[in-house]
């Protein structure tokens, strides 16, 4: 890419044609309108010299015409117009870099949350919950009944006797599951916390007037805020806790100390949590035997050395996304995807983004979508004449259809198949991380990234940690704090701490092309010079998502159905957004659903899919394996390692991986 070429600039430079026309004709209407008052007085002392007979010729004053000329009502409202403008735009303020100097110091003291639009959206539910009198009388009848069944309850409590609960925990909140939470006073205090939750949960939706999207932000912070008062979570109010301290005599609470101090000094040093040092990367993890073959700046090819004497004639490229290591897909041997595959007789390569820094701030999707291009190439160089089965996961698949429909729009054809994983490819309900993205958040966002050139690793982790706060945040700060007693480390947790960076610019790209303006979904995303549309990629896709994923719903995933003309194979798994992927054999428990929509047949909404999708018990891992044996042409010995062009470097897992 040229220096200083931007998606921008390329847009501008495509609309020039048009754009340039559409200026002149602004600049002749305005040139028009500045001269109509020295017209309209000529014109009206000639029609006053000719009053009389000919008066029925004028104007009549205040007709439509007129007033639309005087009053500028045949222009276009400025606000809906696309494209330049008249005039030039006016450089920006100088002081507006206060602007960005001020927010980028708060948005360090705030992890990257912006505090304005959650203040506004806070501000837009009290104005409608204030002006909703048939709302607050909802909740205050609510709350007292509520109130009246919660002190009968205590009262039965406090005597020992036996009484029905007042309420519930919600089918996901594991908190009070341990018995002990049905004794007194626990019992008491679990009933009215939970009471608690209900009633903000019934204040903050089904407010009249309130945006939906609104409501969840105001809900989910409020969920916050009492996960952080919840009973569960202080010494005298958590009977497990306060039963371990008299046991123990308080060393639980001195272990804790130990650990919370440990955890602090290797967060300030930038050092991993405890025990991910035993996973180490080509060692412990991401071993699965193979070569570099191919470096550029942003990503490293892996090519895996075959494990069988004939492989399946086309190749496999694994596209992860940037956001996350690679050997997520190569975890220890025996839930290594990638090594799975390659022992059931597929040539399996692999990319591997560099961890980028500053100098990088300027990388966009662009880049990234050539990285892509880069990585085919040399794949096909290395295997030459044959179509390459593409798998993409999270954003690496987001970023492969994009790349897929590019060359489809191109007629490329080198693909013959698209595999996502916990993909979206549709943004307009990406489910509780959407509750983070607004124009405040990505404006706060940028002018934090603008003085680094990147987005840090731990205020990603942030974002995340806070969608599944007990479970990522408070269990954690139970079991290792107050209970004394560390969670063992194992390679999908020491994976998630081997976090990435993201560059500004695509960062930036990113957030306002996908989540803002959901442009792939609409025929708005462009590469290459030009927009791309899913629809017209007609490889076979095979779509993997997870019940209980809190990053890409599968019902977002789902809707892939409605933007593809291809053959759709969906599978829906058990398990979360990583843990739902890496599903080997043999993982007990494991169960999925899987039913192909084949091109042309008519929409299933997604409970109409479950309800025809058939059901299996164990791996879905098998299930692609077959598939892309149905979808390759036959068998072939496996290819070399590497081509002339492309000559074996480092042993897997390369360079890369390591860099923090």
């Amino acid at each position: 890419m040229a220096e200083g070429d931007t998606p921008t600039r390329r847009r501008k430079a495509a609309e020039a044609g048009h754009g340039g026309a559409k200026r002149a004709k602004t600049q002749t209407s305005k040139a028009r309108t500045r001269a109509a008052p020295a017209q309209k007085q000529a014109e009206h002392a000639a029609a006053a010299g000719s009053t009389g007979s000919a008066g029925t010729d004028r104007t009549p004053a205040g007709s439509e015409a007129e007033r639309e000329e005087r009053y500028g009502l045949t222009a276009e409202p400025p606000e809906f117009c696309e494209g330049e403008t008249a005039e030039a735009a006016e450089e920006p303020h100088p002081g507006l870099a206060l602007d960005r100097v001020g927010k980028a110091a708060l948005a360090q003291m705030t992890n990257g949350v912006t505090p304005y639009g959650v203040s506004s959206k806070v501000l837009t539910w009290w104005i409608h919950a204030a002006g909703s009198p048939g709302k607050q009388v909802e909740l205050a009848e609510r709350a007292a009944r509520a109130w009246s069944r919660f002190f009968g309850f205590a009262a039965h409590a406090a005597r020992g006797e036996a009484a029905d609960p007042c309420i519930e925990p919600m089918e996901h909140d594991h908190r009070f599951d341990d018995p002990s939470w049905n004794t007194w006073p626990y019992n008491v205090m679990q009933q009215g916390f939970l009471l608690t939750q209900d009633w903000w949960y019934r204040a903050t939706n089904d407010v009249d007037g309130l945006d939906r999207h609104d409501e969840q932000v105001v809900s989910f912070l409020t969920r916050q805020m009492l996960d952080t008062v919840s009973p569960t979570n202080f010494l005298w109010t958590n009977p497990r806790v306060s039963a371990r301290t008299r046991e123990e005599g308080g060393r639980n609470l001195m272990r804790g100390a130990q650990h919370f101090a440990e955890d602090l000094e290797r967060l300030r040093d930038g050092r991993p949590p405890v025990g991910a040092e035993d996973f180490v990367p080509g060692r412990d993890v991401a071993t699965t035997e193979g070569r570099v073959v191919h470096r550029t700046h942003l990503m490293e090819l892996i090519q895996y050395t075959p494990k069988t004497e004939t492989v399946a004639a086309e190749p496999l490229l694994v596209v992860p996304a940037w956001i996350m290591k690679y050997y997520i897909l190569d975890l220890s041997p025996h839930n290594s995807l990638i090594g799975h595959l390659v022992e059931q007789g597929f040539t399996v390569f692999a990319m591997s983004w560099r961890n980028p820094t500053a100098e990088d701030a300027d990388l966009g999707m662009e880049d990234y979508a050539a990285a892509v291009e880069e990585a085919l190439d040399a794949v096909r160089a290395i295997v030459p004449e044959r179509k390459v089965h593409g798998v993409g996961y999270c954003l690496g698949g987001t970023l492969l259809t994009a790349k897929a429909a590019q060359m489809a729009r191109d007629g490329d054809d080198r693909l013959a198949s698209l595999t996502l994983f916990a993909t979206q490819t549709d943004f307009s309900e990406p489910g509780e991380l959407g509750l983070f993205i607004s124009e405040s958040e990505v404006s706060f966002l940028e002018h934090r990234m603008r003085e680094r050139g990147y987005l840090d690793r731990h205020e990603m982790a942030g974002a995340f940690q806070l969608l599944r706060s007990n479970d990522l945040i408070w269990s954690r700060y139970i079991q290792e704090y107050l209970l004394g007693e560390r969670e063992e480390m194992f390679d999908l947790m020491a994976w998630n701490a081997d976090s990435t960076r993201m560059p500004y610019r695509m960062h930036s790209e990113y957030l306002r092309r996908l989540f803002l303006e959901n442009q792939l979904s609409n025929g708005k995303f462009e590469l290459r010079g030009g927009p791309v549309a899913v629809s017209n990629i007609h490889a076979p896709m095979f779509c993997v998502s997870t019940t209980r994923d809190h990053i890409a719903p599968w019902q977002s995933v789902y809707k892939l159905h409605l933007l593809s003309d291809a053959d759709v194979t969906f599978v829906l798994t058990s398990g979360g957004h990583n843990a739902g992927i890496v599903s080997e054999p043999g993982h007990e428990g494991r169960k999925y659903q899987i039913r192909c929509t084949k091109e042309g047949e008519r929409y299933l909404s997604p409970a109409t899919w479950r309800t025809q999708a058939e059901s299996r018990e164990g791996s879905w891992w098998p299930a692609l394996t077959e598939w892309l044996r149905s979808h390759s042409s036959g068998e072939s010995a496996p290819p070399e390692m590497g081509a002339q062009d492309y000559q074996p470097q480092e042993d897997a897992p390369g360079t890369y991986v390591f860099q923090r």
